[in-house]
């Protein structure tokens, strides 16, 4: 456990027996001046006593309500199965526990008709019950709105983490796309087909000022459908095989019932550019690079796969492509997304990904 974790939890557990002390203070003096202004003489002693072991028991109970605070949290039939004969419980078996040792640390009561530890029970019991499970709601309201201002406060945190990392990912493919030598064999491809082919000279200008605007357009958005996804990655194959000229043939496999799932944005592009970078640009031959969308179930399934050079050997260290989409997957999902890169038997490499399916609300 580091040093900050630690220190955190202390200043927890410190502001948690401040407000439980504050508490035993401020009932003691209100029980004591209470008597005094009813006749009976002050007690101190028993006056704290009291208070002391009935709130300090509640604080030792504090993480056991809030665990079962978590308890059905986000469905109201299980929170209600799960919370009344708790309370029932836990107010019933604090009560017993608080009025027994009060009873063996100040014995009877100089006043009234209480002599026995019956005596005691029957004029005590009812009305500390109904406070125990009193207690025992309010708290739990309590820690149920410090955990969703918490939980709204780290969803903030995330929303602001996934937002930045979605800029650098948008600056890291401008910068992996449109490196000097990228633009320069473009621009190259393009001067070419002016003279001998102008309308594929004129589709590349369009297909390269398209890839620009799509790339900056959705420069806000964490999550754009899959069909927005192939408009951009249809750009960017547009351009890329110019340069790679009969080289390269693509292989797209999309399911219809996939195009309007909700997918990172520019999660596709950073996959396509390590295969063809490192799987099909050194191979001499014509090259295959396949994509393909399915859905499994509840999941999405996206695949690029290439017949390449394969997987560099082993302990070479994910590119930065790689390892951020890996990120991004696990910021969006967390354990519920999966990024599996694999060999494919006769050479190349397949990476899979998976993750929820949602439909794109825009």
């Amino acid at each position: 456990m580091s040093a900050a974790s630690t220190t955190h939890r202390f200043r927890n557990w410190s502001l948690v027996f401040g407000i439980w002390t504050l508490l035993v203070l401020s009932y003691s003096a209100s029980s004591v001046i209470s008597s005094i202004n009813e006749g009976y003489p002050a007690s101190w002693s028993r006056a704290f006593a009291w208070n002391f072991l009935d709130f300090y028991l509640w604080m030792l109970l504090t993480p056991l309500v809030s665990w079962l605070g978590r308890r059905g949290a986000h469905d109201w039939p299980r929170f209600w199965v799960v919370h009344i004969p708790a309370g029932i419980v836990i107010a019933g078996v604090q009560s017993a526990v608080m009025l027994t040792l009060y009873w063996q640390i100040t014995g009877p009561s100089p006043i009234g008709k209480v002599h026995t530890f019956d005596d005691f029970l029957h004029q005590e019991s009812v009305y500390k019950f109904h406070f125990a499970l009193l207690i025992y709601w309010l708290l739990l309201v309590v820690l149920r709105g410090l955990a969703s201002q918490r939980s709204l406060k780290d969803e903030r945190l995330r929303s602001s983490q996934l937002e930045g990392q979605l800029a650098q990912s948008q600056l890291q493919a401008l910068r992996m796309q449109l490196q000097p030598h990228f633009l320069f064999n473009t621009l190259n491809a393009i001067s070419a087909l002016a003279l001998a082919d102008p309308p594929q000279a004129r589709l590349m200008i369009s297909r390269l000022s398209d890839f620009l605007r799509l790339t900056l357009e959705e420069r806000n958005a964490q999550q754009v459908s899959l069909s927005r996804e192939m408009q951009f990655l249809d750009c960017y194959l547009g351009i890329q095989q110019v340069r790679f000229q009969d080289r390269l043939t693509t292989h797209l496999d999309i399911a219809a019932d996939t195009l309007d799932a909700a997918v990172p944005n520019l999660i596709l592009q950073p996959l396509v550019e390590n295969a063809l970078r490192h799987g099909l640009l050194a191979k001499s031959e014509r090259g295959n690079l396949r994509i393909s969308a399915h859905r499994a179930g509840d999941l999405l399934r996206l695949r690029v796969e290439d017949d390449g050079l394969g997987l560099p050997p082993a302990g070479h260290h994910e590119g930065i492509g790689l390892s951020n989409t890996r990120e991004r997957l696990q910021a969006l999902f967390g354990t519920s997304a999966r990024l599996q890169l694999s060999r494919i038997d006769g050479g190349g490499t397949r990476v899979d990904l998976r993750f929820p399916f949602v439909a794109c609300n825009g």
